[in-house]
């Protein structure tokens, strides 16, 4: 066996493996600083973070019901 040679390939996936680990760091970081200005933005608009499934939802509904409102008054008219 040639040991310099598994050596030298074993440096290369830890420097491989160091730059991915580089990466993911960053982009983790990228994604939290993402998420933090997504929960301010959430926040001035009047909605808790924790609350909004529920405010989605509540949104959903209501589009809901503007739709077949409109739906309806177009079918009366016509």
């Amino acid at each position: 066996m040639d040991y310099s040679k598994e050596i030298s390939n074993l440096k290369n996936r830890l420097d491989d493996a160091k730059i991915k680990r580089a990466r993911a760091e960053s982009t983790l970081e990228s994604l939290n600083k993402q998420k933090e200005e997504l929960l301010v933005e959430i926040e001035k608009l009047g909605v808790k973070p924790e609350n909004l499934e529920i405010e989605i939802a509540n949104l959903e509904n209501e589009i809901d019901g503007l739709l077949f409102e409109a739906s309806k008054l177009l079918s009366e008219d016509i």
